[in-house]
């Protein structure tokens, strides 16, 4: 009778070949740690074990990692066409992954809460829903800062002090403000895997959201020689770090990494994050004072045009909108704000009328006109979050207003929007401006 394997969380996997479940386990930290090379793992495993299910989802999600849906399409197709000799639990696994390739993201996180109430451990399926980038980060939804954490503190007791998950449980509690919570998860993490991109970024997280600019800049420039460049979060923590050097006012060190690391051609990271770390570092470097570079800006709309055509992923399109701003083109940010609008009366754009809200404020405040800027942004913010991605990218928006405030005089209402700020992060870096000579 064949040996029952099971994975690294206990889990039996429909597979009786020892080399398979090994390199599949491979393949998922690899997923897990945001390192490179998982396709390769997922192709060793499948090798030894051709009729592995699960080791064609693992490839498939790599492709769509990638962006590469052809070939995420071919793996998927290949791994529904050996379910029906697979457990219930790797059944489910499929359909979930089969929700989400196909864009169904409401159906897929509500697979994907069904699946775990009764697979707790199935580390790979929740992953899909455990970060501000995930199924729940994403969604669009009122609260869903909140909504996050929830969903995740009824799995701790399954997890312990499993270091995937505590990284990202400990994010959670700090992106709500419950940064003494969140720090012993985050260091156990970090102390039980180093080599750990996304809790490396956890880390970063929370020296933002505590005020501990110091300790993020020490704690990256440490970490960031053990990660390889191929690693899909390699970009976006120099983002981090460049954000931090333009916090304490060193730009051309910000500058440097955005040439080398997060703006650079070889970036390895998501389309969307190469965009979204690259504009808003700019946008924010120019509202501490900085001037602008038009060539740098030239270049962004061209990659936005290119790899992101039309709107329909939040976190993007309000980066892209940037963009379209800041180089003064208020007839290709109408178009592409009217296209998010078609999609919100189509019922199909959770994030509402959030975006082309701020969308409009950031072309205002580029011609100008800094009171039509506080007016459209000061009522979306309660809805911020709405918008897509962390705190520390989503404070650009007060960065702007804040920056409006001041440029029309209007110092009151400036500093009341500090002293109501959340308190870790609350020095904006933004330049008063400068008087006249008279």
């Amino acid at each position: 009778m064949p040996v029952l394997l099971t994975d690294r969380y206990g889990l039996p996997l429909s597979t009786t070949v020892a080399a398979a479940r090994d390199a599949y386990g491979e393949g998922v930290n690899l997923l897990l740690t945001v390192y490179p090379s998982a396709g390769a793992a997922f192709d060793r495993a499948i090798a030894a074990d051709p009729a592995f299910a699960l080791a064609h989802i693992g490839k498939a999600r790599t492709f769509h990692l990638a962006g590469n849906a052809a070939a995420m399409r071919e793996s998927l197709a290949t791994a529904l066409s050996l379910s029906e000799k697979v457990s219930p639990r790797e059944l489910s696994h499929i359909n979930v992954f089969r929700l989400l390739f196909g864009g169904q993201a409401v159906a897929a996180l509500a697979a994907l809460r069904a699946h775990v109430e009764t697979w707790p451990r199935d580390v790979l399926v929740l992953s899909l829903a455990a970060n501000q980038g995930g199924l729940i980060g994403m969604s669009g939804l009122p609260g869903r800062e909140q909504g996050l954490l929830d969903f995740l503190a009824p799995l701790a007791p399954h997890y312990g002090e499993d270091w995937w998950f505590e990284a990202h449980y400990g994010m959670a509690l700090s992106e709500i403000g419950q940064h003494d919570a969140a720090r012993p998860r985050i260091e156990r993490s970090l102390a039980q895997n180093r080599r750990n991109a996304y809790a490396a970024h956890a880390f970063a997280h929370l020296c933002y959201e505590s005020g501990e600019q110091g300790s993020g800049i020490k704690f990256l420039r440490d970490w960031l020689p053990l990660y390889d460049r191929g690693g899909g979060l390699f970009g976006h923590l120099n983002w981090h770090l460049g954000l931090f050097e333009l916090h304490a006012g060193r730009l051309d060190a910000g500058l440097k990494l955005y040439n080398d690391a997060f703006c650079a051609n070889d970036h390895r990271g998501a389309v969307h994050q190469k965009l979204s770390d690259s504009s808003s570092f700019l946008w924010r470097s120019e509202l501490a004072g900085h001037p602008r570079d038009p060539a740098r800006w030239a270049k962004l709309v061209a990659y936005a045009r290119e790899k992101i055509p039309r709107p329909g992923f939040s976190l993007a399109d309000w980066h892209v909108a940037l963009a379209f701003a800041a180089t003064g083109d208020d007839a290709a940010l109408e178009e592409w704000v009217k296209g998010i609008e078609a999609l919100v009366e189509a019922g199909r754009y959770p994030s509402g009328a959030t975006i082309p809200a701020v969308a409009r404020a950031f072309a205002a405040f580029q011609r100008g006109d800094h009171a039509a800027a506080i007016d459209l942004i000061v009522p979306m913010l309660p809805d911020r979050e709405r918008m897509g991605g962390s705190r520390a990218q989503i404070d650009l928006v007060e960065a702007t207003l804040l920056r409006a405030y001041l440029n029309a005089g209007r110092e009151a209402e400036a500093r009341r929007l500090l002293a109501d700020r959340r308190p870790g992060p609350a020095i904006l870096p933004v330049q008063r401006p400068v008087a006249a000579p008279t």
